[in-house]
C-alpha cells in the first residue's frame, strides 16, 4: 500500500484548457460540431455551421473573423476506461473569449514571454510563428513545457 508523503499548495503545471487565475475572463458555451474525439481542450476553435451556437475545429479557411476562442476544460468530461478523453459531437463546451488559459502549442513552437499569439490553421494549436496561422489579439505569458503546453492571454478586444 502506498501513502501520500508530501502535500503541495499549487498545481505543478497547467493542463490544456485550464484557467490560469482569477483575472477577468469570459467563457461562453457552444455546441461541439466536430466529430467525437476530434475536439480537445486548450485549442483554438472557429464558428460552426450554426454561427453563434456551434463551434468547429479550425481548417485552412480559419480567420480572425471566424475565431471564437479557446476551449476550456470545465472538468465535467470523463475519461474512458483506457484513460482517453473524448469530447462528443453535440456536447456543450466552454470557450474562453478573453482571459488567461493554458493551451496546446505546435510541436515547433518556441515562444517567450510577451511573444505574439497565432493559431495554427488545421490544428487549432498555438505558436509565435506567423506562417500558415491566424494572428490573434493576445500574447504568450510563458514558454512551452515538455508536453507542448504554454500559458497565453487573449485580450478583451474583438479579433
Amino acid at each position: 500500500m502506498s501513502a501520500q508523503l508530501s502535500y503541495k499548495y499549487f498545481t505543478v503545471k497547467g493542463a490544456p484548457g485550464g484557467i490560469y487565475d482569477l483575472a477577468p475572463y469570459a467563457i461562453d458555451t457552444f455546441i461541439n460540431e466536430a466529430a467525437t474525439g476530434v475536439m480537445q481542450f486548450g485549442i483554438g476553435v472557429v464558428q460552426g455551421a450554426n454561427v453563434g451556437n456551434g463551434i468547429a475545429f479550425p481548417d485552412s479557411n480559419a480567420s480572425n473573423a471566424t475565431f471564437e476562442g479557446i476551449t476550456t476544460n470545465n472538468r465535467t468530461t470523463e475519461r474512458d476506461l483506457e484513460g482517453d478523453l473524448y469530447i462528443r459531437k453535440g456536447a456543450p463546451i466552454g470557450v474562453m473569449r478573453y482571459g488567461r488559459i493554458y493551451v496546446h502549442c505546435d510541436s515547433n513552437a518556441a515562444p517567450a514571454y510577451g511573444d505574439a499569439l497565432y493559431m495554427v490553421k488545421d490544428t487549432g494549436e498555438f505558436t509565435s510563428n506567423s506562417t500558415s496561422t491566424v494572428a490573434l489579439k493576445g500574447r504568450f505569458l510563458s514558454g512551452v513545457d515538455s508536453d507542448h503546453v504554454a500559458l497565453v492571454e487573449l485580450f478583451n478586444e474583438a479579433q
